[in-house]
């Protein structure tokens, strides 16, 4: 297995437990698509809310069987799962307070992933939790994986198991190549918004449950990301992203919240995980 020497830097950074792992797309079969790894991969850790990829991707299995409607109504008025699941929607972050009109601005909810969760445990008659670990948890083997939250941010997992869900990033099983382009490409284009933590951005691309690079500044990904990078980072410390430029998915977990401390960090990492796999 090719190492990844770039990710030895988690164990200088100013957190008690860390863990990364990155993969190529370019070989079968998910063990061979790791490329190199540092920290104990089996460490559970708080996702925060890179909850939401997990949550997005069981929410467009349930779209895919027909149990819930992409243009389907949810949430506001007006809006639907798309909205909903693109941010889209108007609702607050943390309320189901209306706060701009469907489809006029990126407000990053949290809430909205909730009203989603509802709909498809009221649409299957399962617990979105138990949906959930059916729908990808255990066709993935993600044996540690457990959504014991909210379904905007209350899932843990460990770097073993995020990697099982970044190799189907890299090569889709669970949802068809259609349904998978369109969670990885820009909906409602043009909208802008916040990405907590790093400000204003005009505009704030997202997909279904993805947040789409495109030529954010700032932002946790590394300088290097070419815009099509998708993915989510989590206020635990946590990040996932996937950069299909280069074919290759980067999973970093720690238990110190995130904050300054992690900005330059995060971008130093990502930038040499996408050196050394260019090379």
């Amino acid at each position: 297995m090719p190492s990844t020497h770039s990710l030895d830097v988690i164990q200088q950074w100013p957190v008690d437990n860390a863990a990364a792992v990155v993969l190529s797309g370019k070989n079968p079969g998910e063990g061979d698509r790791i490329r190199g790894f540092s920290g104990d991969q089996s460490h559970v850790f708080p996702l925060a809310s890179v909850t939401k990829l997990l949550c997005a991707y069981a929410i467009l299995v349930a779209v895919e069987e027909g149990a819930v409607e992409l243009d389907g109504p949810a949430g506001p008025e007006g809006s639907t799962v798309r909205h909903l699941l693109a941010h889209a929607s108007g609702l607050a972050f943390a309320e189901r307070v209306v706060q701009a009109p469907v489809g006029s601005k990126r407000i990053y909810s949290s809430a909205g992933f909730e009203v989603l969760a509802e709909l498809v445990s009221r649409e299957t008659e399962i617990e979105f939790a138990d949906y959930l670990a059916d729908a990808v948890f255990a066709p993935l083997g993600m044996i540690s994986a457990a959504l014991v939250g909210p379904a905007g941010h209350g899932a843990q997992a460990s770097a073993d198991d995020l990697a099982k869900f970044a190799a189907e990033l890299l090569s889709p099983t669970l949802i068809s190549t259609q349904t998978f382009a369109e969670a990885t490409t820009v909906q409602f284009p043009g909208l802008n918004g916040i990405l907590p933590g790093y400000g204003s951005q005009r505009p704030n691309g997202w997909g279904l449950g993805f947040e789409i690079r495109g030529d954010k500044r700032p932002h946790w990904t590394g300088l290097e990301n070419s815009a099509a990078t998708f993915g989510h980072f989590g206020q635990s410390g946590t990040f996932l992203w996937v950069d299909p430029t280069i074919d290759t998915a980067c999973v970093v977990l720690t238990d110190r919240d995130f904050g300054d401390w992690a900005k330059p960090l995060w971008t130093e990492l990502s930038d040499g995980v996408v050196g050394e796999v260019s090379r």
